[in-house]
């Protein structure tokens, strides 16, 4: 008999929403985290009283039902929305594109008056094409909203997000731009989104509720042991070191984090502006206290909090955040997949060992699905 059911590599939204369905049916779990916190890249620091997304923004949003209701059950959601701005040279539009973004950029007020201007952008960049499909991120763009809209606000971003020009990028990458011809600035379609009441952590807490876990712990440094404990290991890290990188590094973008306390109640007035200009270096500030403070409840903190997020190119001992997901690498995971199936005592699971970038509500959803069957 094997000391635990499951060992739970992270402590993640895969690993903590794992360790507590399994919990549920009767299994003995350990969750093990190489970092000194619980939560993965939803954990949050107390900061002056405002809860600080210290790995990046989170808001979660879903359409399931069943997901909300059960984070719900967990800890009750807040009624966030996130209407994210986008600041380019000093002025501001709303994202995402909609009627209130085409007036701020041309002064248009009719949908007809902003599908017009459009199209006129739009058949510059088609007539340019000459009826070839477009070779890079750039054309793509221009042939879907036109040169202004791609100038002023997608252009600058994505080449701070991805570290090279756009017509260094493939296109597929931005085969999606939604344009909402109504003044609506609530980024998210889903049906539901918020954050946790008194914030992530809280959530994580309730997942992981009679389940042991340890901290400042290396599945690396400790795996003949832990594994001789498990019937079964369930990991959530990185699924070429878990292979030792056999056939090689996937690539990943990273970010970087430039942390302010702020002597005003109110800095910016939203909780997340881009900043879509090339040679500002960051692509965006997070005010904080936006994302569980509203109306006057804002002032009654004299002092804000501000994150400078800045995208960067992955390098061996930097934490992985989004996959770049071309031929060359997903070539390479499928070398790793192979390997990982194979695999009858360990459960690969979430956004580093599956090298697929997800949303939170998706990550709890696909564990339910594993336990429904």
């Amino acid at each position: 008999m094997k000391r635990y059911h499951y060992v739970i590599v992270g402590s993640g939204l895969f690993g903590s929403t794992f360790a507590h369905f399994a919990k549920k049916a009767g299994k003995k779990c350990l969750v093990i985290d190489k970092r000194p916190c619980l939560g993965g890249n939803v954990y949050c620091d107390n900061v002056e009283g405002i809860n600080v997304h210290k790995y990046g923004a989170h808001i979660f949003h879903t359409s399931n039902k069943e997901v909300w209701d059960f984070v719900n059950g967990i800890v009750p959601f807040n009624r966030y929305t996130n209407c994210p701005v986008a600041n380019y040279k000093g002025k501001l539009y709303n994202l995402p594109f909609n009627m209130n973004t085409f007036y701020q950029m041309w002064g248009v007020t009719t949908p007809d008056e902003a599908k017009a201007k459009i199209e006129e952008q739009r058949k510059e960049a088609l007539e340019a094409l000459n009826g070839r499909e477009p070779a890079n991120l750039e054309e793509q763009a221009l042939s879907m909203v036109g040169r202004d809209i791609y100038e002023t606000l997608i252009k600058g971003y994505t080449e701070k997000q991805w570290g090279r020009s756009c017509t260094k990028l493939p296109a597929f990458i931005i085969r999606r731009l939604p344009l909402r011809f109504v003044f609506d600035n609530n980024y998210f379609n889903d049906s539901y989104q918020g954050i946790p009441v008194g914030g992530y952590n809280k959530l994580i807490k309730g997942l992981l509720e009679g389940v042991e876990t340890r901290v400042n712990c290396d599945f690396f440094e400790h795996g003949a042991e832990l594994t001789d404990m498990a019937e079964k290991i369930v990991y959530t890290g990185p699924i070429d070191a878990y292979y030792g990188y056999r056939f090689g590094h996937l690539a990943w973008r990273s970010l970087s984090f430039e942390q302010e306390v702020i002597e005003k109640p109110n800095y910016q007035g939203n909780a997340v502006v881009n900043h879509t200009e090339r040679e500002v270096p960051y692509t965006r500030i997070i005010e904080h206290k936006h994302f569980e403070m509203f109306g006057d409840a804002v002032y009654d903190n004299a002092k804000t909090v501000i994150t400078r997020e800045y995208s960067t190119e992955w390098k061996p001992g930097m934490e992985p955040y989004y996959p770049v997901n071309d031929d060359e690498n997903e070539a390479r995971y499928k070398q790793y997949k192979a390997l990982a199936d194979q695999e009858e005592n360990v459960i690969f699971g979430g956004r580093l060992a599956e090298y697929k970038y997800y949303d939170m509500a998706p990550v709890i959803e696909k564990v339910m699905r594993c336990f429904d069957n």
